[in-house]
């Protein structure tokens, strides 16, 4: 029985599961939002907002534990020095999750993961494209015309073709 046990295991073993919350959080911080399916984002939610508020609270400590977790030193230094003072103000709640709906393929919920007040352009309002509608132009209706007739033309000409044999699904027959 699972009681009590909050982990959400994402159908992996648990070195996998590690590995593939590290990599999500690496790229958020990186790319400040990432697409993926709804219980990863879910997961990751949580790992990533552990790392923010480490960043928040910038010791040598706290760089040490995030670190442990991110294992670049590049990544930890943008989110200590980029994205932790950000949210000096804010409590808890540093991303959001906005669902998109389901994947083609196999049905997966996807949603996108994404830092509060580092929003880019992955969810962006569908815009109208606006086009001018061209002249309708006469001369397309005199070809069509001639071309029909020049069809016609072929078609009286061609002699008419021998049916062929039906196809059989057995053997073929040798020729005598």
């Amino acid at each position: 029985m699972r009681h009590r046990k909050k982990v959400k295991k994402l159908g992996r073993p648990t070195g996998h599961r590690k590995a593939l919350l590290r990599n999500l959080a690496a790229q958020i911080i990186q790319h400040h939002e990432i697409k993926t399916t709804l219980a990863k984002a879910k997961a990751a939610r949580s790992f990533v907002e552990r790392l923010i508020t480490y960043a928040k609270n910038d010791t040598v400590h706290a760089r040490r534990l995030a670190f442990k977790q991110l294992q670049n030193r590049t990544l930890v230094k943008k989110l200590f020095d980029e994205i932790g003072p950000a949210f000096e103000d804010r409590n808890g709640g540093y991303t959001r999750v906005i669902k998109l709906g389901q994947r083609r393929g196999d049905g997966a919920e996807i949603a996108i993961l994404q830092l509060v007040g580092f929003e880019t352009s992955l969810v962006s309002a569908p815009t109208k494209s606006k086009k001018k509608k061209a002249a309708p132009k006469e001369e397309k209706a005199p070809a069509k015309e001639e071309k029909a007739a020049a069809t016609e033309e072929v078609t009286e000409e061609k002699p008419a073709e021998e049916p062929k044999a039906k196809k059989t699904r057995g053997r073929k027959k040798k020729a005598e």
